[in-house]
Formats: structure tokens, sequence, C-alpha cells
């Protein structure tokens, strides 16, 4: 989640947009990054790791699509806004069918560019909780795994991809339900069309219908031209409706009309539209409890739930990790731009008899701390964090570990202990001489944003603490 102020990037071959625009933003609050070009804009993306990326649709070169193909495989957690001029804005629509989250008009309106970066925020905090999960062309159905829960899984998505059928993804967070929904629609006739996403539960509550359903001009104050909702940019495909247990009641009541009827009305329209699309839903929230609190609807619950798939957590398949492990050392060594490491066997062992309550994200998440803090051409159990050297001295309140005998694991461990107490000293020194400010912290001890967030992890520091 967002530490501090947000930080924004902004693409634009354009010096005076990305002047203007930029300048609007930071007397927003925000701090930003500025690039002229697509291709230094990724560069950017992998050394500050942005919270949002706004980038000009039409750019010599790479332009805003090719952009955001790129940062939606390396980096999909990061919203990307585009811009374009009022000749374009179907192209910025047809943008938004393939994984855009939303579109500004050049000349901006102030209100509308805070509103939709407010939402990009929204998405990007509840992303970076969220889990996508391991994708292989190479593998099944494009998930990792060979376990006996991994085969049951499989088996379940090929049986259901090829029909109409509403399905409901159910399982603990981190296990990559969005991976499941990605592969009901892969395999499925409607495959050609587009797979539009949004999270439920990224939005603040006036904006979910608004998203969903979409609106004409002049339906809102600030609705200065009509725009499509989710379910038409779907239309022929697919929508994945993530964390549909936060769907506000009004919206719940909506979507049970177009699951029922196949229309839609756009907020302010005198005529309904007609739709074609799947719906797949997923949450980690127990809806029958919520029906039974009152919070979600019965009726909506039995249209969704026309059969429930249930995503393993980490737990049931242990004999996956070496598997995942070595998927993910690929993966984050290339998107790290660092050398990829071995793993040594009794370092798979450790991380196999670990208790995952993360599951598979939290796993991904130690694999990349291990391969950005590490030199070592193998991994040990230590680069994970399993080791006694590693708990030892980090859990006072910040300064030296308190004097005793030398740890079990020797001089080594020692050392180890008073460096990462060292360390912690200086991260909070650095938070505490910025503000909180993660971004600035960063710079001053020569991290990029996200190295810094994951050391504070390790350290359990948050901003102020």
């Amino acid at each position: 989640m967002t530490s501090g102020p947000a930080h924004i990037l902004v693409v634009d071959d354009e010096p005076n947009v990305r002047k203007v625009l930029g300048a609007l933003l930071e007397q927003a609050g925000y701090v930003t990054s500025r690039a002229a070009s697509a291709e230094e804009a990724l560069a950017l993306v992998r050394a500050q790791d942005p919270d949002v990326v706004i980038s000009d649709l039409k750019m010599p070169g790479m332009d805003g699509l090719a952009l955001l193909r790129a940062l939606r495989e390396a980096f999909p957690e990061i919203p990307v806004i585009l811009l374009t001029a009022h000749g374009t804005i179907e192209s910025a629509v047809e943008a938004m069918k393939h994984g855009a989250l939303d579109f500004l008009t050049k000349p901006f309106e102030k209100e509308r560019v805070l509103e939709v970066v407010a939402k990009g925020l929204g998405q990007s905090n509840r992303s970076r909780l969220e889990f996508q999960g391991p994708y292989s062309p190479d593998a099944p159905c494009g998930m990792v795994g060979r376990s006996a829960a991994m085969a049951d899984l499989r088996r379940m998505v090929e049986r259901l991809a090829p029909t109409p059928s509403t399905v409901l993804i159910t399982g603990e967070t981190g296990t990559g339900k969005e991976l499941v929904a990605e592969a009901l629609h892969r395999l499925s006739p409607r495959a050609g069309h587009p797979l539009v996403r949004i999270n439920c539960g990224a939005l603040p509550d006036p904006l979910v219908e608004a998203e969903l359903f979409g609106y004409e001009s002049g339906a809102f104050t600030g609705a200065s031209r009509a725009k499509p909702g989710r379910f038409e940019l779907a239309h022929g495909g697919t929508l994945f409706l993530d964390e549909i247990g936060d769907l506000p009641a009004t919206a719940q009541v909506k979507l049970l009309r177009v699951l029922q009827d196949g229309i839609v009305d756009r907020i302010g329209a005198t005529r309904p539209r007609r739709v074609d699309v799947r719906l797949i839903a997923a949450t980690h929230r127990d809806l029958e409890q919520e029906v039974t609190r009152g919070s979600f609807r019965g009726d909506l619950l039995f249209r969704i739930r026309v059969v429930e798939i249930r995503v393993p957590p980490l737990r049931d398949r242990l004999d996956d990790i070496p598997l995942l492990v070595d998927f993910f050392l690929t993966k984050q060594s290339r998107r790290l731009r660092r050398p990829r490491p071995d793993v040594h066997p009794e370092t798979l062992a450790s991380l196999a008899g670990r208790s995952w309550t993360g599951n598979i994200r939290e796993l991904e998440n130690a694999v990349e701390r291990a391969v950005l803090l590490t030199d070592a051409p193998a991994l040990t159990p230590a680069d994970f964090g399993m080791a006694d050297a590693d708990r030892a001295g980090t859990s006072d309140a910040g300064g030296a570990p308190p004097p005793g005998p030398v740890p079990s694991s020797g001089l080594k461990g020692a050392a180890r202990a008073a460096a990462a107490a060292t360390e912690r000293r200086m991260i909070r020194a650095a938070l505490e001489s910025t503000g909180g400010n993660v971004t600035l912290a960063a710079g001053r001890l020569g991290l990029s944003r996200r190295g810094l967030q994951i050391k504070m992890k390790d350290h359990s520091l948050r901003p102020g603490s």
C-alpha cells in the first residue's frame, strides 16, 4: 500500500504536456517523475516503481499501447491511464478493453485528472496486496504446479472454460484467483474478445456504478462526455469482477438485472443497451456469511455461483514449491535485471517446511527479496530469512542487539545480526528525516523505492514508526 505521497509517472513526448500535467499533480500533493518516451518510461518504472503511470497514446517509436502491453506483462500491479486527443478517443476506449485503467482527454480538466488518478491509486494499493499468480505459457492452463491439488484445479478449469456459465472463484488472498479467471477466458470461445477486469474493492462506492455500467454526458457533475462501462467494454468477451464481496448494495441490484436480462442501463440514459458478456467473479470472503450479515444479496450469490472453483492454498500444494521457486527466480531476475542464482537443495526443503500464511504471493515476495539483496551464486535458507542469525537483533526498538552470548551460528551470524540492526537504524533515521516519505528516504539510502519497501517489511517498519 502506498506510504507517503503517491508517485505518478507522466509519459509524453511533448515537454509542455509533461510540465503542465506534472505541475498539476505536484500541486495536489503527489510526487512525479517524467519521461519523454515509452522506452525511458520503462527504465524509470524498473528503477522507481511508481504507483500509477499516465502515458500519451500517440508517441513516436514505441506508442502508448505498446507501453501498456509491456507494463501489463512485467508490472501488472501498476495501473496505466492513457492520454488522448478527442480524435483518438475510440483508440483509448479500445485500450481499456485490453487493460488500461482509464483515459484522459486533452486539454485536461483538473477535477477529472484528480478523479482518475485517485481511482488509479485505489487500484494500485489493492493490486499490490492481491496476486495475479505465476503464469507460464508452457504449463497446462498456464498454471505452474504438478501437485494433485493443481491437477484437480486444471481439470475443473478445462471443463468449465468452453461453457457460458458464470463462475465464482474463491480462495485465500495470495493464491492466484486472477490467474484462474484468465485461464477460463483464454480457453473459452470468447478468447478472441476482451477480458475486462475491475476490482470492486479498489474503487470508492460512488464510482462503482459509473465504472461498471457507464454514464451519459451530463448525467452528473463532471460527466462532460458519455463513457461506456466495463460491461459494454467486455461485450463478446469476459468480465472479471475481483473481490465481488466488496460491491456496494446499489451496484448489486443493477448487477443482478444485467445477469438476469443481459441489459445495461448507463447512468442518465433513456434507453438500455444489450450486452453479451460472460461473468467471472472472485472473492476471499465467505459470501454466505456476508448474506447472513445482510451485506450481500442472497439472490445475487445464487446468480454468480452457478459453479464455484476453489483455489488451493500453498499449504495444500507444498510439492509445487520447487517449480514455483524456479519460475519466480527466472521472473524476478529478469525483472530486477539481476543474475539468476541457484538454490541449495536444503533451501528448498526449508521452504517446503515453512508456514506460508500469505500463500504464493508471500513465496514470490520472498524470492524477489532474495534476488534483490543477495549476491551469492546460490541461495541458502538465510537468504529467505529462515536462519536464527537473520532473526537475531531485529526485534528491538531500533538500537543495537543487547549484549549476550554469541549466537549459535557463530561469528558470521553475529555479524549478520549487527548489520541488520544497523540497517534498521539507518532506515528509521531516513524515514524520520523525510517525514515518512518513502520515495525521498529511498533516494537518501541509495535504494529504489521498491527495494526500501522490501527492507521496511523485513524490519517491520512503517513510516513514522
